[in-house]
């Protein structure tokens, strides 16, 4: 453990129950504004983007109003954020922001203003590519040796690097040997790519190998082709170290060569450009993150690594030149220049502790007060003691139950869920097969206590569900009025969704005297809708594939009580067992036991244990906590069934595979139905020409809808 703490500049914590990962954040003057000071730019699991630009009255101040440059909600999980010249006619910067199904390309620019809060700042989307496959991470770079603009390349959660061309998409391909993805970087002194596979070893692809190797969508190629075409990809140099990766970086600073830099689980490592290793250096803790960040010495380059300790190490080299105590676990470290101050070392943790800090020689040690050698006067501290404890029982009858910052909120969005499903249901273009899909309504009221100007208001729920309306704009809202809405909920997909809870973000602009346009604020609030949206009662099954145990520390309650929604009163036999029918087909069914504290949650399907098991806990704190009831748990003693886990996922992806392969033979055959096409018409073009249209009628319609009919139905009784 260090002596030294690192000297806390500014920091903040972002959002609230948010999470964040190693790609979430990234450092750059994005907004292009020439003064060489960096922004800093981070994005969430939960969709939000933020930029801060932060400016401390003094060392250790929080964050400030006007420290927040924009913050926007972009509704899909954000996987990396990078900035680069992403735009082609313009070396400007962009930001390029990663999800899991799309590549969102942005401009961060600025208004001028002359208010406390500073300037107002906007995104505009330039362009998006919509993913095919799921988004794994990204790196970017000059591919090819390509001047003043940078091409972004997408590593896919099956193993395809995705090229694209600033607003166009260049090709894909997959890796060889592929199991699970890996770091990814660009190296632009050799034009690679180097990634670390699940092998354990570093690989390095050449950009101009992967351009001219066989498409990811043209493998239909007999293995013979593959060898006699020369087009197979292949690997540039492939280094072992024995261990999975963390992350990988390529550096070249004036005073040293280029390098690869390699965090492992236990080592650190440095590589030359062909691979060969220059040094490498054994840690005795487990690091979290790392970057090498400048060379201060030629021929050597420091490095940044955090751990999992807290703790921030400096090394030179193999050396260790500093230890400093940091006050969370960072998963990202940046260095940026903020302020006029060169070197400002940026952290962020998992859950949002955002830190701009410095290394600073004043040891943050406990020291002994000096000891007194007068005599105690007990009386005079007898009084204080009494004193003390008067105002401390004062406070404590007098003490808000909410902050007055969450009591007297400006604006109050509310939820309230409809106790009884709609008695027309509200369903559209759902893809459920039963015969009546419920709907539920939702109202949603907006209170303002401000002016409000600008608002709108998105609703959000988990898909499957979907809302009949998600966005709403409004006029602007005065002082004491109040806003309703009113939608339906509904099950669109055919499968069961991982949650019944949905969001309500309402955004909006507060005018100041000194700022008319208005500061953005944000309100929301999250609602829970009912089980009956996805499932109605049923009979209990006796028998299931799949069973889960949920032992709990109180006497079994009646299911009449519990779930009133569900049990008839009228029929017997319903206290202590249950049946869920859900309205993709499938059956839950929910036993409580008559002599212990336990209760059982089996189906045919595991994938249909957790929405019910999450239900039936919820409802026994619900109706515990009305009881007085506080020391109410419930517990899983059970082993966790991963083997039946992991079946689901290879089924998933068996499923997909096929679909694929199906995609491909359907693809062939009609192409040699083209062929039989040509080859007969142009047989009986000159001795037949009146039937010649009544035989491109049979080809084009009977003839190749029944064999394409013949070869999915043979295709799906091989693969069932």
């Amino acid at each position: 453990m260090s002596l030294f703490k690192a000297r806390d500049w500014w920091s903040t914590i972002l959002g609230e129950k948010e999470e964040f990962d190693q790609g979430c954040m990234c450092v750059a003057d994005v907004d292009n504004s020439g003064s060489g000071q960096d922004k800093i730019i981070v994005g969430s699991y939960m969709g939000y983007l933020r930029i801060f630009n932060p400016h401390p009255v003094k060392p250790g101040d929080g964050i400030q109003p006007q420290d927040l440059l924009l913050e926007v909600q972009l509704r899909e999980p954000i996987l990396q954020v990078e900035v680069g010249k992403f735009v082609s006619g313009t070396e400007g910067l962009h930001l390029a922001v990663l999800h899991c199904r799309k590549l969102c390309v942005y401009a961060v620019s600025g208004t001028l203003g002359s208010v406390e809060h500073g300037n107002q700042y906007q995104i505009k989307l330039m362009y998006e590519h919509n993913l095919q496959r799921m988004a794994c991470n990204m790196t970017y770079g000059p591919f090819g040796g390509v001047k003043g603009r940078d091409l972004i390349c997408i590593q896919s959660m099956d193993g395809m690097l995705m090229l694209f061309e600033q607003e166009s998409y260049a090709f894909g391909r997959f890796l060889p040997g592929f199991l699970l993805p890996g770091p990814l970087t660009y190296s632009s002194r050799t034009d690679s790519f180097i990634t670390v596979s699940s092998c354990q070893q570093v690989e390095s692809y050449k950009y101009q190998v992967l351009a001219f190797a066989t498409d990811a969508d043209e493998r239909q190629e007999t293995e013979q082709q593959k060898l006699s075409s020369g087009k197979r990809l292949a690997v540039d140099w492939v280094l072992n170290i024995g261990e999975q990766a963390l992350d990988i970086c390529v550096v070249s600073f004036n005073q040293a060569v280029s390098s690869v830099f390699v965090l492992g689980e236990r080592n650190f490592f440095c590589l030359k450009d062909n691979g060969q290793i220059r040094f490498m250096k054994k840690l005795d803790y487990s690091p979290s993150c790392f970057i090498p960040y400048c060379s201060v010495k030629e021929g050597t380059i420091n490095t940044l690594i955090g751990n999992h300790s807290k703790m921030l190490n400096v090394y030179q080299d193999v050396t260790l030149k500093w230890a400093t105590q940091l006050p969370h676990i960072p998963v990202s470290v940046k260095v940026a220049n903020l302020q006029d101050l060169k070197g400002v070392i940026v952290t962020l943790s998992d859950n949002g502790h955002l830190q701009c800090s410095y290394l600073g020689t004043d040891p943050s040690l406990f020291q002994a007060p000096r000891v007194d050698s007068r005599e105690i006067n007990y009386e005079e501290f007898d009084a204080e003691m009494k004193e003390l404890q008067k105002i401390i029982k004062e406070a404590t009858k007098t003490q808000d139950i909410l902050p007055k910052s969450d009591k007297h909120r400006d604006l109050i969005v509310t939820a309230e869920v409809s106790p009884n499903l709609d008695a027309e249901s509200q369903a559209i273009d759902s893809e459920v097969k039963a015969e009546t899909v419920p709907s539920v309504t939702v109202k949603i009221t907006i209170q303002s206590r401000v002016t409000a100007q600008k608002p709108n208001l998105a609703v959000c729920v988990q898909a499957p569900l979907a809302v009949t309306c998600d966005q709403f704009v409004f006029d602007d809202l005065e002082p004491d009025s109040s806003e309703t809405v009113v939608l339906s909920v509904f099950l669109k997909g055919n499968c069961s969704p991982s949650e019944l809870e949905g969001n309500c973000v309402f955004s909006y602009n507060t005018p100041t005297e000194l700022n008319p346009e208005g500061i953005p604020k944000v309100a929301q609030c999250n609602f829970r809708l009912p089980l009956q949206l996805i499932c109605f009662p049923a009979q209990p099954s006796k028998a299931a594939n799949h069973k889960l145990t949920i032992d709990t520390n109180k006497p079994p309650v009646s299911f009449l009580t519990i779930f009133p929604d569900f049990v008839d009163p009228c029929e017997d036999g319903q206290a202590n067992v249950l049946g869920f029918q859900f309205l993709t087909g499938s059956k839950t069914t929910v036993l409580a036991s008559k002599t212990s504290q336990r209760y059982r949650i089996q189906s045919d399907q595991l994938e249909d244990l957790w929405l019910i098991t999450k239900e039936l806990t919820l409802r026994l704190e619900e109706h515990f906590k009305k009881q007085n009831c506080k020391d109410f748990a419930c517990t899983f003693s059970g082993s966790i069934p991963l083997q039946e886990y992991f079946e689901l996922i290879d089924q998933h992806f068996e499923l997909r595979l096929n679909a694929e392969k199906f995609q491909e033979l359907l693809s062939e055959r009609a192409v040699q139905f083209r062929a039989i096409e040509r080859r007969l018409l142009t047989r009986f073009k000159d001795k037949t020409p009146a039937p010649l249209q009544h035989l491109d009628t049979l080809l084009e319609g009977t003839f190749r809808e029944n064999v394409i009919a013949a070869e999915e139905k043979s295709f799906k009784k091989i693969h069932s």
